[in-house]
């Protein structure tokens, strides 16, 4: 491509300080360095992970910045010992790395991976590759998970002092976050977080593979590993709880009870399989016992999709004891969550779910051939199609709780 080898201008929305309107900014893209990939962004979905580092999160260290990790693309160019990838391949960038080698990686018990993240901080993630390196002026959007079985916090990170990002703009470094940044027409992205897919693909649809869907999907099928003939509770119904209620039906469950305090979300779970409603406010006892008395002392399975801390207690104290599971989706880092000790004892199993723990290069494709073949949903996600330039509106629907997911559209294919 005429671009190669070129520092590229281009259209981005740029967060320059926290809890402020983006910016449409012309920045400067570098080139990739070695095993790095530059992707033209086609288009990316808006997560609520973005509001909170805007928003909620707001470290003044961590700005300016370009946000944005639901996106998928085309590559542009590649750096030196870049393989896997070629000019032309269809991409969704992701937060998650897949290297393939660590021990992680070879481990079947987990996603994460060692040359992803700093797995071995308690309060810190970040790349440890060319571009996202541990350092003194290492800034974090506070975003804690909850591990499954040992319960392990960590933050993700936007990068550090910005020496190794690949924007500018007015002459300043500009934070790329999550490694990913898809708000802006080309982001440039280590190759161990990007995974290739099928070239049929539509971009302006599988770009929401890239986190809320497979983060709830995975989080049924594959961490609380739902079973055929099953009951499940989904607290919450934004994208990632009705991506949940779709895991649960894939799996086979008998009974999928969606829980959600908008009771116009409802018609929508129904789309995704859901067999149930229940509205806590139209109940004058916990939730946790309503469905007690619904599935005959609580269901096998739930899943905890708002980030509640509350929701996690009463999602856990909803489940059967003896076998109930129920696996933490959403996240905080404002609370502690807690619960009596006697609902672990008397057999419950609480569970934290990354990614739907799929292994993210390999999951993403698998998911993307899925939704060719019909077998997941995808479109029935999009609520809104917006530009860039539209951003903002974009935001504001989600902050008031208007859509299930916006796309906004980057750059045609």
């Amino acid at each position: 491509m005429a671009t190669t080898g070129k520092v590229i201008r281009c259209k981005a929305a740029v967060a320059w300080e926290p809890n402020k309107p983006l910016v449409i900014e012309e920045i400067e893209v570098a080139p990739p360095q070695a095993n790095e990939v530059r992707i033209k962004i086609v288009a990316t979905g808006l997560c609520h992970t973005d509001l909170y580092h805007l928003f909620e999160g707001m470290h003044k260290d961590g700005f300016p910045a370009v946000l944005g990790h639901e996106g998928a693309g085309i590559v542009e160019s590649v750096g030196p010992g870049v393989t896997e990838f070629q000019p032309g391949d269809k991409v969704i960038p992701l937060f998650l790395s897949q290297c393939r080698e660590c021990r992680f990686c070879k481990s079947p018990k987990t996603n994460q991976c060692e040359k992803g993240w700093a797995v071995d901080r308690y309060d810190v993630m970040a790349l440890e590759d060319t571009r996202f390196t541990y350092s003194k002026y290492l800034v974090n959007t506070c975003f804690r998970i909850f591990f499954n079985q040992n319960l392990m916090s960590f933050r993700f990170s936007v990068q550090h002092d910005g020496k190794e990002s690949r924007f500018t703009c007015k002459g300043k470094k500009v934070l790329q976050f999550m490694g990913t940044s898809t708000f802006s027409e080309y982001t440039v992205v280590n190759q161990i977080a990007v995974a290739k897919i099928d070239p049929a693909a539509p971009l302006d649809k599988v770009c929401l593979l890239g986190c809320g869907i497979c983060t709830g999907y995975g989080a049924a099928v594959n961490t609380a590993k739902v079973e055929p003939g099953s009951t499940c509770a989904v607290f919450g119904l934004g994208a990632v709880g009705l991506a949940a209620v779709m895991g649960c039906k894939a799996a086979g469950a008998k009974k999928i009870i969606a829980v959600d305090i908008n009771p116009e979300k409802f018609e929508k779970a129904k789309v995704f399989g859901a067999t149930d409603f229940v509205n806590p406010k139209d109940h004058d006892k916990p939730i946790s016992q309503v469905l007690a008395e619904m599935t005959n002392g609580g269901v096998d399975y739930s899943l905890e999709c708002t980030g509640n801390v509350g929701v996690m207690r009463s999602a856990l104290e909803s489940c059967i004891q003896a076998w109930g599971v129920s696996v933490i989706v959403g996240w905080t880092e404002l609370h502690d969550v807690a619960t009596r000790p006697v609902q672990l004892i008397a057999g419950r199993t609480w569970k934290g779910s990354i990614f739907g723990g799929f292994k993210s290069k390999d999951g993403v494709s698998e998911m993307v051939k899925a939704y060719l073949d019909k077998k997941v949903k995808v479109d029935e996600f999009i609520t809104h199609n917006m530009t860039l330039d539209q951003i903002n509106d974009a935001i504001e629907l989600m902050k008031h709780s208007k859509c299930i997911r916006t796309v906004l559209n980057i750059s045609p294919e």
